[in-house]
């Protein structure tokens, strides 16, 4: 039943849409028959028209045709020139700081690693949010093992991660026996924004490294790393850069830290001479020496493409796009879904929000599987959420109206 509530949600989609500067962009994605709403941008990218056309070439000619010469031609070169691409872009950093290697975990640990294995005498503990992402807390408990090291662990105010790691809730836990500080730049529950420059100077000023992690943020948010003094970061190429499932993670390792930390998994790729055949590792200079094997040419590829289409479109259009977003979800969520009983578990206030707001209701396991199956797709969190992931370049304010209306009717059915 229509309701005024979604009548006007409907005239403020229809006049968001139409203003909207990035609106053409979303022809440049795939078609997805029988999906009337993607809401889950944050966890899987949709691919673009563009990319699937550069595979098929890829496999006529530089795979097909060009074969192994392909790496000496383009391929050995692509972790560098592809890393490079993601900091101009994204990351606000100048070149040879950011390289694309395996996967998020993988890249996670070296960083941790070689932050912890070259920590000054005395400093043996890391803080981490209690609530950070499982694997991010998986290998910093695995790693502590590995090192002797103590976990620090940090709450927020909010159980649900509505609100963000603050300086505040550092100050009485950084300390001189601090080397590392953990942290998402953007909580993967709610999309609270921690303040990245506040904190890393706060641990900077106790002697401390810090490690963000940029999975839910890098081609969202506007970044600025090295003007932010960021010791280190690690972000996934799957979610807004659209690489694909599986698409390999990058880390970046600023310029002062070369030659000084070291990472652990040693590999011919990140060697000084990768075709010497040496009889002991060599690291390779800069930035390259956080390669261990071969990368994963065919998902770069994609994240190049998407990459072409951020610079195309700038990146404060895509934040003052994903603002215009989530206040939209807000809104939608606080005329339909607000009076069925649904919680709103992210910041209310737009500039501390990522690109996703998450809401709460006991019955959203059972929802979100009726959802999927008439192709409004946004996904579920345990115990009781349901995440809305807002890609600026690929969705419409009319695609989280629709997500918020099907929400709000299998509620009330």
């Amino acid at each position: 039943m229509t309701t005024d509530a979604t009548l006007d949600l409907s005239h403020q989609a229809q006049a968001l849409d139409e203003a909207d500067p990035l609106a053409a962009l979303r022809n440049r994605f795939a078609p997805m028959p029988g999906v009337t709403a993607y809401l889950d941008g944050n966890s899987l990218g949709r691919p673009l028209v563009g990319t699937a056309e550069k595979l098929a070439d890829f496999v006529r000619h530089d795979w097909g045709t060009r074969l192994i010469r392909s790496w000496d031609e383009q391929w050995m070169a692509l972790p560098e020139k592809l890393g490079n691409h993601i900091a101009r872009t994204c990351l606000g950093a100048a070149s040879g700081q950011t390289i694309v290697a395996e996967s998020t975990s993988i890249v996670l640990y070296k960083l941790m690693r070689a932050a912890l294995d070259h920590r000054p005498a005395g400093r043996d503990e890391v803080i981490i949010e209690r609530g950070n992402f499982p694997t991010d807390r998986f290998l910093l408990e695995g790693i502590a093992q590995e090192t002797g090291c103590r976990i620090v662990w940090v709450d927020s105010g909010d159980a649900t991660g509505a609100t963000a790691i603050t300086t505040t809730d550092l100050e009485p836990l950084v300390s001189p026996a601090t080397a590392l500080v953990v942290l998402s730049h953007v909580d993967y529950r709610s999309g609270a924004i921690a303040d990245m420059p506040a904190i890393t100077t706060q641990a900077h000023a106790a002697g401390a490294l810090v490690l963000w992690d940029l999975c839910h943020s890098v081609g969202a948010l506007d970044l600025q790393l090295d003007t932010h003094g960021v010791d280190m970061a690690v972000g996934c190429t799957y979610k807004y850069l659209c690489g694909g499932p599986g698409s390999p993670a990058f880390g970046y390792l600023a310029e002062r830290h070369h030659g000084t930390l070291q990472q652990p998994i040693y590999g011919w790729w990140g060697a000084a001479d990768i075709f010497a055949m040496a009889d002991s590792y060599t690291p390779a200079p800069g930035i390259r020496q956080m390669l261990s094997g071969t990368p994963p040419v065919t998902s770069m590829l994609a994240v190049g493409d998407m990459l072409d289409l951020i610079d195309e479109a700038g990146m404060p259009a895509l934040r003052t796009k994903s603002l215009s977003l989530t206040a939209f979800a807000v809104d939608a969520w606080r005329g339909l879904l607000q009076p069925l009983g649904v919680r709103l578990l992210s910041p209310t206030e737009a500039d501390k929000r990522g690109s996703h707001i998450t809401i709460g209701h006991p019955d959203f396991r059972r929802v979100t599987a009726g959802l999927w199956q008439e192709g409004v797709i946004p996904d579920f969190r345990n115990p009781d959420g349901i995440r809305l992931g807002l890609s600026p370049l690929s969705t419409s304010h009319r695609e989280v109206l629709d997500g918020v209306t099907a929400i709000a009717r299998h509620l009330a059915a």
